[in-house]
């Protein structure tokens, strides 16, 4: 039997900011892509109340039933605990460097870094007197995922976004025809209807009649960029083009790298991971250089004609990063913006403060944009909904 750690080495109990490491503990599990959740914090918390904390393998034993439910995540929750709760003197508990665990969470590092106050002369302040647990859980996990970008989640945050693009409302955007129905509200006399109804009366005009102009569901379709730039934000910005095909009828998606390739057939399928990884196989260029002003060129003449009929709307996502001409991809843009009705440029580097278009292939599409919205998170979507519905319009 393995003999119990001594006291002094082990820095849970010692340290007294045991709830506040425990927290951080989950926050980093769950930057691993491990699901964690506060009811399972809450447990553990529990659990350490009837186990000896002095046996390191005991708490080791209580964590690991508590937070892992799948046989994946084992190896990598060893590795987590390990570094995490480190046993170091109680005297000095600096923090813990997680540089060589997080790699693909470049944030990471600061943010799940462990809690250390030592030294008798650091004075609490008002903020620190707060109960650690309910100020943390005050703030909804949901408004921080709604914020955070694409390119720094977790897999498992990933996976909620998922679940939220497939439960994000998208009204279609409509176009007034000229086509009129009978509208007793309409703005045009019916003068048809009028005097059928008033042969009853004589044919005094004792009942107007009105019609209204008829409203069609626009046509949407979506260019997205594929190309190794934009290969952290692909992934999900296919399962963007797949909530947009499931909620709207008519929705034309193509994605490009050095070539243009239509998808919008594969996303027609009921599994949302299926149409994506069909998706994926029906590209060759996936990650490849870009050559926006070809792709364009290539949509304009072989497919524009068909796709583009009755005021179509069109969105090209990209960061417009460009190996291509740019007189060329002047030229495809502005063929591109007379063809359709409105025309919207979504780049996911427009979601940082410090971002400006300087790029060749930025300055040569935005001549000929209506619309320039990030795409770099879910707000950023939900802000496209009301711009494609009409109830908020942005200008780049």
């Amino acid at each position: 039997m393995t003999s119990p750690l001594p006291t002094t080495q082990y820095p849970i109990p010692a340290s007294g900011h045991l709830l506040p490491n425990i927290v951080h503990f989950g926050r980093l599990l769950r930057a691993l892509g491990i699901p964690v959740t506060p009811a399972q914090m809450l447990d553990f918390v529990a659990a350490l109340e009837v186990v000896d904390l002095r046996r390191r393998e005991d708490v080791q034993e209580s964590a690991r039933a508590i937070f892992v439910s799948r046989r994946e995540h084992l190896e990598l929750f060893d590795e987590a605990f390990a570094l995490f709760w480190r046993a170091r003197p109680t005297s000095h508990l600096p923090p813990i460097d997680l540089g060589t665990l997080l790699k693909r969470q470049p944030a990471a590092e600061e943010q799940y870094r462990l809690i250390s106050r030592t030294g008798a002369d650091k004075q609490p302040s008002a903020e620190e007197d707060e109960p650690f647990v309910d100020k943390l859980f005050a703030a909804s996990e949901q408004e921080v995922l709604r914020h955070k970008d694409f390119a720094r989640m977790s897999d498992y945050e990933l996976a909620q976004v998922k679940e939220f693009m497939q439960a994000l409302a998208w009204q279609p955007p409509l176009r007034r025809t000229h086509r009129r129905r009978p509208d007793g509200r309409g703005d045009q006399l019916d003068l048809r209807r009028t005097f059928r109804q008033n042969l009853r009366y004589g044919g005094e005009a004792l009942r107007l009649a009105h019609r209204q102009r008829k409203s069609r569901v626009r046509r949407l379709v979506v260019l997205c960029d594929i190309s190794g730039s934009m290969d952290r934000y692909a992934r999900v910005l296919l399962q963007f083009l797949y909530g947009l095909s499931r909620s709207l009828d008519q929705v034309e998606a193509f994605v490009f790298s050095t070539r243009l390739t239509r998808i919008t057939r594969q996303l027609q399928r009921h599994n949302i991971d299926d149409a994506v990884d069909q998706a994926a196989k029906s590209v060759h260029d996936w990650a490849g250089g870009t050559r926006i002003g070809e792709a364009i060129h290539a949509f304009n003449f072989e497919w524009g004609r068909r796709v583009l009929g009755q005021g179509a709307l069109v969105i090209v996502i990209s960061d417009g990063w460009d190996r291509g001409e740019p007189a060329q991809l002047d030229a495809e843009m502005e063929r591109l913006h007379r063809s359709c009705h409105r025309l919207i440029w979504l780049n996911p580097l427009l979601g940082s403060p410090t971002y400006q278009p300087l790029t060749r292939g930025i300055q040569a599409a935005l001549p000929h944009v209506d619309d320039f919205l990030p795409v770099h998170n879910l707000v950023s979507l939900e802000q496209l909904a009301e711009v494609l519905t009409g109830k908020k319009r942005e200008h780049g």
